[in-house]
């Protein structure tokens, strides 16, 4: 019950803060969770693959709900989402195959890279010039297949990666976000499908997990962060979002900087 509590906790903490800032929850799942999961006695051998797993099937009822709400004010640019759907699809499910061969230290060094990257473009505000238009089919399959990757290694749904491309190719922002959250709906159910299938069968996992998604876990976070993030959307127009994005860019960096010693 306590670790139930726990994880909805979690979840109510990265709503509220992808309301807020517009952040993927990941970002703030994956590292906790893998906090959550060493201190529970999990076995240290698949904690990160946990982790990725229900952070990326948590993402896939997240991203419905901000889909639906881009949708409505008309900011998700289908065509371009169909046309990089492909591309996502193979490049997540590659991703889970390829995590699932990799060794919890790996993943976290890369996670942990990855997490300054992020809090690095945050705190100085990097923003790619527009540059050049969309590319045809091959060049969309590539690009989705090299965003669908790196969001299975980390286990968040690729706005991270999706937003500044799709500025890159002259999308204006609110465009560029709304089309980037019905993305992350593909990479979520092609990053579940991948962890799932990959982790079914090995011994070692705890109870009411499927594969490497913990289904306690999963369901906690869904949960609290489904009812949390319309409060952070609402509170996104009274509080200093500039200001919260500098202070969390530094979270960032402590959660990376954590998960970096934890490999000595």
């Amino acid at each position: 019950m306590t670790s139930f509590l726990l994880y909805m906790a979690l979840g109510s903490i990265a709503g509220l803060l992808a309301g807020l800032l517009g952040i993927g929850g990941g970002l703030i799942i994956v590292p906790v969770l893998t906090i959550m999961f060493t201190s529970f006695g999990l076995n240290e051998a698949y904690i990160l693959h946990m982790a990725l797993g229900t952070s990326l099937t948590s993402i896939i009822f997240t991203s419905i709900s901000s889909m639906a709400a881009h949708h409505k004010r008309e900011a998700v640019i289908w065509p371009t989402v169909f046309k990089i759907t492909p591309g996502i699809l193979a490049g997540t499910f590659s991703g889970a195959w390829l995590a699932s061969m990799l060794s919890t230290n790996f993943l976290k060094i890369f996670f942990s890279v990855f997490l300054f990257y992020v809090a690095t473009q945050m705190l100085l505000g990097i923003k790619p010039k527009p540059a050049r238009t969309l590319p045809k089919a091959p060049g969309m399959f590539a690009a989705g297949s090299i965003i669908g990757i790196f969001s299975s290694l980390v286990g968040i749904g690729g706005g991270s990666l999706s937003v500044p491309f799709l500025i890159w190719c002259n999308t204006k922002m609110h465009k560029a976000i709304g089309t980037s959250a019905a993305i992350g709906f593909p990479i979520a159910i092609a990053g579940a499908a991948g962890y799932i299938t990959t982790g079914l069968g090995i011994k070692g996992l705890p109870e009411y997990s499927l594969g490497f998604v913990n289904l306690t876990a999963l369901l906690g976070i869904v949960i609290a962060s489904m009812a949390f993030a319309p409060l952070g959307a609402k509170l996104a127009h009274s509080l200093p979002v500039d200001k919260l994005k500098k202070i969390f860019a530094g979270l960032l960096y402590i959660l990376g900087a954590r998960m970096m010693i934890s490999l000595f």
